[in-house]
């Protein structure tokens, strides 16, 4: 989780490790302790975590109005229910009576107000607030300092909350199920610089301690939903390498990487019964930087484009684990397009289009630099790009890595003309792709990738009511954004999980949700 911008850099190894719940096999038992493997989070104030490392503790510690379900049906969650006008543009939350932070002071519409205006108070520095909550009449103003509070929200009394957006949306609702939404506690934040060290939150577990090699999260008493069936949850941070303790039985769930996939897939494998594979709604995207030379030019892109065979790299480096994308949109999500073609691989093609750019050939093209995540040798699948545009186009391309836990807050401001970016779900909906990712006007918009037309049509399709036509739209959108080769699809995501049977009801969804609240633990 966006949420994110729950933007994510899919080829990190510690991925969706941290998004679920692994329980130690020699150490659990029947107490009600999960324990996990886990990384330190770099924070865990929902105004600024925007990467899963952060993210997997925030959504357990904190919450908001709504929430997702593991049927990923959107739910009230703090708000016990809301009104929508008749306009689709101001909506009233009812607040349930009663709901308290993990230190038992009662939450009120107050404090929803509150965090939803610290989020884009520009001091914040969130930079999720206009992506999630840029909806909301008067965040733009109060994002750029001109403005003190949020003139969209409105605190009637001490359990009703309103708040009016620009202009009816049908996704607005499930924004506020991000992070960026959710409440905290003003006296906690104003304790002090490092308050989410120590943070208060109303979500299905408390922070009880945190030390350099385990995080511990406990129920939260004061929770106002169904309370967890776990009593608390152990992280060991820097525990080892996940598969191998889970073999060793030190863990009880643990993310399947590459080196590992084809023993646990073989039906004769003891882990075989143990693996779980469920689709994402996750994109791997190679980002050509439109905004400079030479990606601004639609030929170079249709040449870099052409020149990778996704269905080899899918089957040979990859070993079937994920499906080639034809375009954006995953399977599963609303709108998604089956008979979508893409830029199919034609190495000759490839060499046409670079031959009608300007630079005319690959020898008068400025050096290519990828930039991608990660410490010293490139991934496989890095490499095997660079010597696909290497063998088909004559171009050399150099690689350069940022440092993976600050990907997503570099990337903007640091990436080289191509560069590797992932991209989740924050929500089952179009918007959450095609518009994030590609309006001119988004913070998202990682490749400064520019369209008037397809701006033009991404502003009618927020607003549009009727559910066929918006998808429609959206369809006709993906497929201009692939023509114009606003980005290199590669490949959609699909996690695979060993679960040990006495794990029960773990979420297993295309997209993260708070899941440990669902989780309990047989004896064994």
């Amino acid at each position: 989780m966006k949420g994110k911008l729950f933007l994510i850099a899919i080829i990190l190894c510690t991925f969706l490790a941290l998004l679920v719940p692994s329980s130690c096999g020699s150490s659990a038992s029947s107490d009600g302790t999960l324990n996990l493997y886990g990384l330190a989070p770099s924070t865990l104030d929902p105004a600024l975590a925007r990467s899963e490392v952060p993210l997997a503790y925030v959504v357990e510690i904190f919450s908001g109005l709504v929430s997702f379900d593991p049927d990923l049906k959107l739910v009230p969650d703090l708000a016990k229910g809301w009104t929508v006008s008749n306009d689709g543009t101001v909506y009233t939350f009812r607040l349930r009576e009663g709901a308290k932070f993990s230190n038992g002071r009662e939450l009120t519409a107050h404090d929803v107000k509150y965090s939803l205006e610290r989020t884009c108070d520009p001091a914040t520095g969130s930079q999720t607030a206009m992506t999630y909550l840029g909806d909301i009449v008067g965040v733009s103003e109060r994002l750029s300092g001109v403005a003190d509070e949020v003139s969209g929200i409105s605190v009637l009394d001490d359990v009703t909350l309103r708040i009016t957006i620009d202009a009816p949306k049908a996704y607005f609702l499930s924004k506020l199920a991000y992070p960026a939404a959710y409440v905290v506690d003003r006296y906690n934040v104003e304790s002090g610089n490092q308050w989410w060290r120590q943070p208060v939150g109303t979500g299905p577990f408390r922070l009880e301690e945190w030390k350099s090699d385990t995080i511990v999260l406990r129920k939260n008493e004061y929770y106002h939903l169904e309370p967890p069936r776990l009593e608390s949850v152990v992280y060991k941070l820097y525990g080892g390498i996940p598969m191998r303790m889970y073999e060793n039985g030190e863990i009880d769930i643990t993310e399947v990487f590459m080196g590992d996939i084809e023993r646990v897939l073989d039906p004769r494998s003891v882990f075989n019964k143990d693996l779980r594979v469920v689709p994402e709604f996750s994109l791997f995207i190679i980002g050509f930087n439109s905004a400079a030379p030479p990606f601004d030019d639609l030929n170079v892109r249709l040449a870099f484009s052409h020149a990778i065979d996704k269905d080899k790299l899918v089957s040979l480096v990859l070993k079937n684990t994920v499906v080639a994308a034809a375009g954006i949109l995953p399977p599963g999500i609303p709108g998604y397009n089956e008979s979508m073609s893409g830029l199919a691989f034609d190495p000759e093609l490839a060499r046409d289009c670079l031959a009608r750019s300007r630079y005319g050939d690959a020898s008068s093209l400025p050096q290519v630099t990828l930039t991608s995540s990660g410490h010293g040798i490139p991934s496989s699948v890095e490499s095997a790009l660079a010597d696909m545009w290497r063998q088909n186009l004559g171009v050399e391309i150099e690689i350069r890595q940022l440092e993976p836990d600050k990907y997503p807050d570099l990337l903007m401001g640091e990436k080289d003309e191509l560069f590797i970016f992932g991209w989740i779900a924050d929500y089952p909906d179009p918007q959450n792709f095609l518009d994030i990712l590609f309006h001119s006007g988004t913070a998202d918009n990682m490749g400064e990738y520019s369209n008037p037309e397809i701006d033009l049509l991404l502003q009618h399709a927020r607003v549009e009511q009727n559910v066929e036509a918006r998808m429609g739209l959206y369809r006709e959108i993906e497929r201009m954004l692939v023509e114009d080769a606003a980005c290199l699809p590669v490949y959609f995501g699909k996690t695979y999980r060993l679960v040990k049977a006495h794990v029960q009801n773990l979420p297993l969804t295309p997209f993260w949700i708070p899941r440990l609240k669902h989780v309990y633990v047989l004896p064994h």
